[in-house]
């Protein structure tokens, strides 16, 4: 027979799962009593859970949400969650760090020593990336093998799904040493070194299938950049000179700084006067910086670099091409 406590939890686990529980299915499913269930139900009360007897033919209970947060009960799958979204919020800049640290703390001091070694083995940062699609969905397992595999610093053997025709096999698996494991914008990345390609590369962690066991441990290279960060941020910019656009242009608007400011991104404005306003900012190509600029609907006249005047007349002719149609 289970025990009081192991009672109360799986109690507490059933009510936690749906709104209402008949009392009837309730016994049922503990395989205890109507009157047993009744005085857990008085326990789990007196330890802070607001629980509503609910009415009815079938007569039974509900959960509520209390004014005070009660113990509350997790999987395993709930835990690795938890933990992630925890570290994750301390990495934000939104100003919850220090109340996400703690909790992060609170959580990890409470867990048995199996899930504790598993969510202490949870290493990545977060790295800002404009524009990321919808978020991929990854799951917690895999989560955990990447993440041991670069605390461990062990090479990973894996299978990755990226565009490869339908009708074309499978080929060997990859091999890479993992060194980071970073997320951004609901995507996770896997910034590793290409043991087949000797250079470094970012690998999309939804598209990797990790094969066992693992390969033999490799000592640690440094990140270009000098951080996982900085390498991820100048990827993103197509950049492989470090975190900053390989392509920088400067501008003059005929719209006010104001006006400008609120759709500069990361670019600088700077004041020219009532209509004027002078802009710099970069893209991974000159002609996609030329396109972006053209969002102000204005004049533009070019400060430098030539490349930007010469990424306007190549996008000048390809619009008008667009615009008067087959020849």
């Amino acid at each position: 027979m289970a025990t009081t406590t192991s009672r109360l939890l799986n109690l507490l686990s059933l009510l936690q799962t749906r709104r209402d529980w008949p009392g009837a299915v309730l016994a049922e499913r503990l395989e205890i009593s109507h009157r047993t269930v009744r005085r857990d139900i008085d326990r789990l009360r007196e330890m802070g859970y607001r629980i509503r007897t609910t009415m009815g033919p079938d007569g039974g209970y509900r959960l509520d949400a209390g004014t005070e947060l009660p113990p509350l009960l997790f999987d395993d799958e709930q835990v690795v969650a938890l933990t992630v979204a925890l570290q994750a919020a301390t990495m934000t800049g939104a100003g919850i760090e220090e109340a996400a640290l703690r909790a992060l703390t609170a959580v990890r001091q409470v867990l048995p020593p199996r899930l504790r070694h598993q969510v202490g083995r949870l290493s990545f940062e977060a790295v800002p990336r404009p524009g990321d699609g919808p978020a991929a969905s990854l799951s917690p397992r895999l989560l955990l093998t990447l993440s041991h595999a670069v605390r461990a610093r062990e090479v990973l053997r894996f299978d990755y799904a990226a565009h490869r025709p339908a009708d074309r096999e499978p080929g060997p698996p990859r091999r890479a040493e993992p060194h980071h494991l970073v997320t951004s914008h609901g995507r996770w990345y896997l910034v590793a070194w290409d043991l087949d390609h000797d250079d470094w590369r970012l690998f999309r962690a939804d598209r990797m299938s990790p094969r066992t066991p693992t390969g033999p441990r490799f000592v640690p290279r440094e990140v270009p950049g000098g951080s996982a960060r900085d390498f991820v941020s100048a990827r993103f910019k197509g950049s492989e000179r470090g975190d900053a656009w390989p392509c920088v242009g400067t501008v003059v608007l005929r719209r006010p700084a104001a006006e400008v400011l609120p759709f500069a991104g990361d670019g600088t404005v700077e004041d020219l006067g009532p209509h004027r306003c002078r802009y710099t900012a970069g893209s991974w190509s000159w002609i996609a910086l030329a396109a972006s600029l053209n969002r102000f609907d204005t004049d533009i006249t070019v400060v430098g670099p030539p490349e930007l005047t010469e990424a306007f007349a190549r996008l000048a002719a390809r619009n008008t091409a667009t615009a008067t149609g087959p020849s």
